[in-house]
């Protein structure tokens, strides 16, 4: 009897142990705790991004079409990371340069989409991401689209040399959209893919009147005449083979506002304002743009946001055509748009916010921000995606991506921008002649720049 009992007890035993042994092994593989000595047990990292992100499903207003949340960001990197946890902190893009101060200043955030890194970068609150993509050997800069690294480079506190504390996120562009319907209707030949200024001017005043076919008022041209028209302006001066200036420290910045190419481009703006509809300098009489009723025949200064999803929402795909913006002697010349990802200096886990770094320019997330989004990729290997290639209107959007002015304009977001687009209102709305703005323009921000 007693030899029973022991035997029994030995088998209970057995079993106990044998399930105490196959908890263990459950809680090893699959909850990456410290006990197992995983990398990212217990380490987490808050991300901010900009834009119409959403944490959860939603639909898309534009297509109608449903979009997955960040979710499955979250999701997916720590299935990638076990142990780690990812947080996001989503915002609108307006206001989002002061809520971002805010949120660096009180340490919020470990990762931030931030397309103000060179006004940043300076503050001495970003990591500097060199030493991470030196010792990551399985990184390679090569995977970005042309020059997309190049116009994220920024200075911090102590840098003599621009440096790399931003990578391409969310690519963009701008580009010269129109409408190859009014094209043909009027009998004139397409925009080529690199016009000059006089091509488009020649072709905009033969499109304005009233349409041979329809009989409706058209015009030849339309641009927005008020917070982006300063750059519409620099990109004509760079098509002269002229700049904004030179220099990227403040203390190294010297103006061109006044040049001949900068006078040239505005009065030719002016020229073109007779041929567009009126509005420009509130933004409107674009309102048939991207309709079957559309009256504008070639726009100027155009990103794919305002383009190619609205365009394929609406079946006007075949309809439009895009060429590139004004370049230079050497095929440079427009704004650098975009989104870069960085780290924040006060971030106390750095190496797993390098991490989403690596994973927000990973095939897994472009993808995302493409085929969800509606948003531009920032790698090279997006060009072979078959849902890029079947939107045929993003290959020019790739090509503008890799010829824009970079680095990026140091004075893009600074007082300088608000002033040369003051000036280039008040010479639209007929207040002072170009040379007069312009004379203005550069005055206004030399001095600012003498007393910052």
């Amino acid at each position: 009897m007693e030899k029973k009992r022991i035997t029994k007890l030995g088998v209970l035993l057995a079993v106990v142990l044998g399930l105490v042994g196959l908890l263990a092994g459950c809680s090893k593989s699959g909850a990456g705790s410290e006990d197992d000595g995983g990398e990212w047990a217990g380490q987490k990292i808050n991300v901010q991004l900009i834009g119409d992100f959403a944490m959860e499903t939603k639909t898309d207003p534009v297509t109608g079409d449903s979009v997955k949340g960040v979710e499955v960001l979250k999701e997916e990197f720590e299935k990638q990371h076990p142990g780690a946890t990812v947080e996001f902190t989503l915002m609108p893009w307006e206001g989002y340069t002061e809520k971002t101060q805010a949120m660096i200043t009180s340490g919020d955030a470990d990762v931030y989409q931030m397309p103000g890194t060179v006004d940043f970068a300076p503050q001495g609150v970003l990591e500097p991401l060199q030493p991470y993509i030196d010792k990551d050997e399985e990184f390679d800069l090569d995977i970005f689209i042309e020059n997309q690294v190049e116009g994220w480079k920024a200075l911090g506190p102590d840098d003599d040399e621009l440096q790399i504390y931003g990578l391409p996120f969310l690519g963009d562009a701008r580009f010269i959209a129109y409408d190859k319907q009014l094209f043909d209707e009027w009998g004139v030949e397409y925009l080529s893919d690199h016009p000059t200024m006089e091509e488009v001017a020649e072709k905009a005043k033969q499109m304005t009147g009233k349409n041979p076919v329809t009989g409706e008022q058209n015009y030849g041209i339309w641009f927005r005449g008020d917070w982006s028209s300063a750059f519409t302006l620099i990109d004509l001066a760079e098509g002269q083979n002229g700049s904004w200036g030179s220099g990227f420290a403040w203390d190294e910045i010297q103006f061109t506002f006044d040049s001949p190419e900068m006078v040239n481009g505005l009065n030719w703006l002016l020229d073109m304002q007779e041929l567009a509809p009126e509005g420009l300098v509130s933004n409107q009489g674009n309102e048939k743009w991207l309709t079957k009723e559309n009256n504008i025949a070639i726009m100027l200064n155009q990103g794919p946001g305002d383009t190619i999803k609205p365009a394929y929402a609406q079946g006007l795909e075949d309809r439009i055509g895009i060429a590139q913006e004004f370049k230079n002697d050497e095929g440079v010349g427009g704004l650098f748009a975009g989104s870069p990802i960085t780290i924040a200096k006060a971030s106390e886990n750095k190496d797993l916010a390098w991490e989403w770094v690596k994973f927000a320019t990973s095939e897994y997330t472009q993808k995302y921000i493409y085929e969800e989004m509606g948003l531009v990729p920032s790698i090279k290997s997006a060009m072979e995606w078959d849902s890029v290639k079947d939107t045929e209107l993003m290959l020019p959007v790739f090509e503008a991506m890799s010829t824009p002015w970079t680095p990026r304009y140091p004075w893009g977001s600074a007082q300088p921008r608000f002033i040369l687009t003051s000036e280039v209102e008040a010479a639209l709305t007929g207040e002072r002649s170009a040379e007069e703005a312009l004379t203005k323009a550069q005055k206004e921000s030399t001095e600012w720049l003498e007393n910052r």
